[in-house]
């Protein structure tokens, strides 16, 4: 039996706690996985209702938090020493920025066979100043240089980290896209919809638009927001937009949505926080949008092709590999209003450009994004790091 220590950076809605849970609940047989991670923030979703439904277990570690601390970080680095000399683990493989610093030490130290790390996304531009942003980039160089592997889930993210960044030499990565179970975003669509659109009282003719994520910086609501502005003036078709999520950012697009709303006179925006099952509420929507200016792979975009909903995205992270333009959505190359409010306005005023998108975008995700596939490439991959490691079981 091969023994998997899985370690992501928090149990918050995303795509890290989906795919560590399909990671642990369905590699071979041949593999035992133990689950950790660290408890989710406030304004986040918390999001252990995934591995629950999976029936994985998962152990909290309280102290694994997002923001650095001295006292906390080597707490949580001290527990993870311990869980490894008890478990034992072959394999440790971390997830994301905190847990993989964290986690890649805590292996290292125990000397564990097989140290991998998945990048989901990277802070090297447009979170932090200068100071901050090459600290985080010599972190990751270091714990890069205690990684057997380091799984990049984009050709352009493995481009940005080796040539761009240079965290670690090209060798050393290997691309595996993420990977979740997208059929139940085509299971009763119809009833869905009707369903969805009746809770929150929306008209046939109304066209719905959402956005889905963290209200925090990084997701650039603003230019969403003000895009909307633009296509409210130029469409007649009636618009109502559904902002799906949380975070530090939420009363300060509450004020912008009601100064848009004052400015055109319609009620245009509803504000839902986050919602857990959205398989349920994607159905009720013609349109997503992400307007974010860094992104790993976004989840969100792949979940409504999978319900069949056109998407509108900036050209950010892994979007190419996500999004096929103007098959199953449209990029935006810029972060002018004016450019993304152009596409959008396309997508609002033609039914035809929305249905042609919609049959495509099943077709692009359903094998490309599965779990199922996903497994398969991680379990070759550390079967193939095992056995050059001269440990075969």
């Amino acid at each position: 039996m091969i023994k998997v220590l899985r370690i992501i950076n928090r149990f918050n809605l995303g795509g890290p706690t989906y795919n560590a849970s399909y990671l642990t609940a369905y590699l071979p047989d041949n593999f035992e996985t133990k689950l950790i991670g660290g408890a989710h923030e406030a304004h986040e979703g918390e999001s252990t209702f995934i591995p629950e439904q999976l029936q994985v277990e998962f152990l909290i570690i309280e102290e694994l938090q997002r923001e650095i601390s001295f006292f906390q970080d080597r707490k949580a680095y001290q527990k993870i020493r311990k869980i490894i000399r008890e478990f034992k683990p072959d394999i440790v493989h971390t997830h994301a920025s905190k847990a993989g610093f964290v986690g890649r030490l805590a292996a290292s130290k125990e000397k564990v066979s097989v140290i991998v790390h998945t990048f989901h996304g990277h802070v090297f531009h447009s979170y932090f100043g200068k100071l901050k942003t090459n600290l985080f980039k010599k972190l990751e160089r270091y714990a890069a240089k205690k990684s057997d592997a380091i799984i990049a889930i984009s050709e352009l993210q493995k481009k940005e980290l080796c040539e761009v960044h240079k965290i670690a030499p090209d060798s050393k990565f290997k691309i595996i896209p993420l990977g979740f179970d997208l059929n139940r975003f085509q299971e009763n669509l119809e009833t869905r919809r009707a369903n969805f659109r009746k809770e929150h009282g929306l008209q046939d003719d109304e066209i719905v638009i959402g956005i889905i994520g963290r209200l925090t910086a990084i997701k650039n609501h603003q230019l969403f927001f003000n895009s909307i502005f633009e296509v409210v003036k130029s469409s007649h078709e009636k618009i109502k937009v559904f902002v799906i999520g949380d975070g530090e950012l939420m009363e300060v697009l509450k004020v912008l949505a009601n100064e848009i709303e004052q400015k055109t006179g319609e009620q245009i925006f509803v504000f839902t926080s986050w919602i857990k099952n959205i398989e349920m509420a994607l159905p009720g929507l013609d349109i997503v949008c992400l307007s974010s200016l860094n992104e790993g792979t976004p989840v969100s975009l792949i979940e409504a092709q999978a319900a069949g909903i056109p998407v509108l995205t900036t050209n950010v992270g892994g979007v190419r590999n996500v999004v096929e333009d103007e098959k199953t959505g449209y990029i935006v190359d810029s972060f002018e209003v004016a450019d993304y409010s152009a596409k959008l306005l396309k997508l609002v005023n033609s039914e035809e450009i929305r249905q042609k998108m919609s049959q495509n975008g099943w077709n692009h995700v359903q094998e490309k994004f599965h779990y199922v596939r996903l497994c398969a490439d991680v379990a070759d991959l550390y079967l193939d790091l095992l056995n050059k490691k001269g440990i075969s079981k």
